[in-house]
């Protein structure tokens, strides 16, 4: 549906996007995360052809929607967008969706199907007559999805479509997204800076860094197997160790870290640099090692205990620093605080190994 060729976009001598190539299939449900500043809301707005690219193509159903002008208002049409700060006109909820329809010349009974129909849809069913700019923010952009969704285009377009709202308006679009992509087959891209959404939703993620993918997979390939250090501290990796392969065989790494030697499945050969990514779900703490096989074992001290919801934040010295996130009732259970001497365990099949650049 989506295909980016090598764009780059620049804004004076400002570096936005640098090269930037991706494919988003028909029918998919596409996130976009990055840091802030990395290109996310600029690269949506060369899609929808609000921007144009400095270099590179960008062609949506096979049409090169920067070069061919004569078909570009034809792909616009098949587009809707819904930008971060929800815009709406100052005039009512029903005029605010109905205008899309009007500038395609539709009939008024056609539009009020259609417009009372999403209203239903985004849960503003008897809104139609309230001044739009009176409504909340997450009732906003809810307005703004619905003359988005109201002409049924192919491809949806999101900015952040959730920033900074309340956890109910945050379900209820979230719901919406989804519904619409699995009951009208919409094609929908979106960015956002809240990654567990990204893994709620999308069917893949797109991780822009530097102007550029720096990873696109499933959300489990993403989040589980990141393609490089700088990835796996983005999508919270907690645990990153830099080290040196010291012996291979067999897929079976030793890694040397600083004097620490870690055991994990490894296509890297001996001398590589490498970094090893550890999620803190996957390290077991304990005050004595027990009868651990096969796992690799770190005896160290607790340096610091950090609440975080309902659970809590464990980081021990280990001669590298890993930090392992337990429930407060196994942390109390344990009896540990900052000072205690534990021991740290996982297994090598829980080490990510990547190259270090």
């Amino acid at each position: 549906m989506i295909e980016c060729i090598d764009v780059a976009k620049r804004f004076g001598t400002t570096a936005v996007l640098a090269g930037l190539t991706a494919r988003i299939e028909a029918g998919e449900i596409f996130a976009i995360i990055g840091p802030s500043g990395s290109g996310k809301s600029t690269l949506l707005r060369l899609i929808d052809l609000l921007d144009t690219p400095t270099e590179g193509a960008i062609r949506v159903g096979g049409t090169d929607v920067h070069r061919e002008p004569e078909q570009s208002l034809a792909v616009r049409r098949k587009m809707g967008m819904v930008f971060q700060k929800p815009a709406v006109f100052n005039t009512t909820v029903y005029e605010n969706v109905a205008i899309g329809l009007r500038f395609r010349g539709e009939g008024k009974v056609a539009i009020r199907e259609k417009v009372e129909d999403v209203l239903r849809m985004v849960g503003l069913a008897g809104y139609e007559e309230r001044r739009a700019r009176t409504l909340s923010g997450g009732e906003m952009q809810r307005v703004a999805l619905a003359r988005a969704m109201v002409i049924e285009p192919e491809v949806l377009l999101l900015d952040e479509p959730t920033a900074n709202l309340d956890p109910v308006s945050v379900a209820l679009i979230e719901d919406l997204i989804f519904r619409l992509n699995r009951d009208r087959g919409t094609t929908i891209v979106f960015s956002t800076h809240d990654m567990y959404q990204g893994q709620r939703l999308a069917h893949r993620v797109g991780v822009l860094m530097k102007g550029m993918f720096a990873q696109v997979g499933t959300p489990r390939e993403v989040f589980t197997l990141p393609a490089s250090r700088e990835v796996a501290r983005f999508v919270g990796v907690e645990n990153v160790v830099d080290g040196v392969v010291a012996a291979g065989e067999n897929g079976t790494s030793v890694i040397d870290a600083g004097g620490i030697r870690i055991r994990a499945h490894s296509p890297f050969g001996a001398g590589e640099a490498v970094s090893l990514c550890i999620r803190s779900e996957e390290i077991r703490i304990a005050v004595t090692s027990g009868d651990t096989p096969g796992r690799n074992i770190l005896p160290g001290t607790v340096t610091s205990v950090v609440p975080r919801g309902p659970f809590s934040r464990v980081t021990v010295d280990c001669g590298v620093a890993l930090s392992s996130i337990l429930s407060w009732k196994a942390a109390d259970s344990l009896g540990i605080g900052e000072g205690s001497r534990v021991v740290v365990s996982f297994s090598p099949e829980s080490v990510h190994v990547v190259r270090r650049g």
